[in-house]
């Protein structure tokens, strides 16, 4: 075999043993974020997933490393889980009002299906690390401003637009979150009126310009 051929041939290698690690991480990464909707990511290990997904326990360290990078891996997991579910459908909508419910009725979605097997994946965790200062509440948070914050500014667009009346839109945004929150957690003990209360809150918010 040629100098080029055994390069290519060893590159190859290479390149199988990276996509079999990356398909083994998402497998990983996704079970971690139902275990973590349930009992949070303070429940999760290294040993526990090995287990669950049928690998050794060196061969996820291998993945991770750590127990923090772990978490922060399923954090990610967890929000590109939701941009794919909640987020990126609500974008083909008209910006403004027609998007802030598209957004909240694919919440409502992804709440009550559920995504995840504990439903609202941030509802269970962000109140766990709230206290804990450090790298996985950071990157609890930031999802959490960006949610925020995706609101926010469709409705500045939808008030800018002549779409609804004046609000102030981050303390809608603000409003809309904490009555989502509360709706998943209504859910998750068989209230089964709290998505039409949800829906009456927005509803209040979002009220058309006359």
């Amino acid at each position: 075999m040629s100098e080029r051929s055994q390069s290519s041939a060893g590159e190859s290698k290479v390149d199988q043993r990276l996509v079999r690690g990356e398909r083994s991480r998402r497998n990983i990464t996704r079970r971690a974020v139902d275990i973590a909707s349930v009992e949070g990511l303070h429940a999760l290990s290294i040993g526990r997933l090995a287990g669950e997904i049928g690998l050794s326990k060196s061969g996820v360290q291998s993945l991770f490393g750590t127990k923090e990078n772990l978490q922060l891996a399923v954090v990610e997991s967890a929000e590109e889980q939701f941009g794919e579910a909640v987020v990126q459908p609500a974008m083909a909508e008209p910006e403004g009002a027609a998007r802030v419910r598209a957004l909240i009725e694919n919440w409502i979605t992804y709440a009550t299906t559920p995504l995840f097997v504990g439903g609202c994946f941030w509802s269970q965790n962000l109140p766990e690390f709230d206290s804990r200062p450090g790298r996985v509440r950071d990157a609890l948070f930031a999802q959490h401003r960006d949610w925020l914050d995706l609101i926010a500014g469709e409705l500045r667009y939808a008030i800018d637009a002549g779409q609804i009346a004046e609000v102030d839109a981050e303390l809608a945004a603000f409003q809309i979150a904490a009555v989502l929150a509360a709706a998943n957690s209504a859910v998750r003990v068989g209230d089964d009126d709290a998505v039409r209360k949800a829906r009456r809150v927005v509803d209040g918010l979002l009220v058309p310009l006359s």
